[in-house]
C-alpha cells in the first residue's frame, strides 16, 4: 500500500466513525466504563437487597423502610451492620422487629431532651 492509500484509509475509518457515533452505535470507551459500573452498582444493590429480605421479618423490614425515609446515614450504617453478619454467617435466625430496634438504639444518637421553666 501507498502512502495516499493508507491516508484515504485513514480518512475513511474516521468519517465511518463518526457516522456511527452519531448514529449512537458506537460508545466511547469512556462510556462503557461508565456502564459498566452502572451495572456493577445496581446488580451489587440488587443483592444486598435480596439478603436484608431473607434476614429480617416483614416488620423489621418495614421499620427499616421508614428510618430510612427519616435517617438515611443511620439506616445505611444499620444494613451494612446486618450485611456483614449475614455474610459472616453470624446471624443463626432472622431479625425481628424488637431486635431491630435494639441494634438502632445502639446505632442513633440518643435525643436531647429540652426542658423549658417558666418563672
Amino acid at each position: 500500500m501507498s502512502y495516499d492509500q493508507d491516508e484515504e484509509l485513514d480518512a475513511l475509518r474516521r468519517r465511518r466513525l463518526k457516522q456511527l457515533q452519531t448514529q449512537g452505535d458506537v460508545v466511547s470507551p469512556e462510556g462503557a466504563y461508565a456502564a459498566s459500573q452502572q451495572d456493577e452498582a445496581e446488580r451489587r444493590a440488587a443483592e444486598q437487597k435480596e439478603v436484608l429480605r431473607r434476614i429480617l421479618t416483614p416488620e423489621a423490614r418495614e421499620r427499616l423502610g421508614r428510618i430510612r425515609l427519616a435517617k438515611p446515614d443511620a439506616a445505611a450504617a444499620v444494613e451494612q451492620q446486618l450485611l456483614g453478619l449475614a455474610l459472616s454467617g453470624r446471624l443463626s435466625r432472622q431479625i425481628d422487629d424488637a431486635t431491630l430496634k435494639a441494634i438502632l438504639e445502639k446505632v442513633l444518637p440518643e435525643k436531647r431532651e429540652i426542658k423549658i421553666t417558666r418563672r
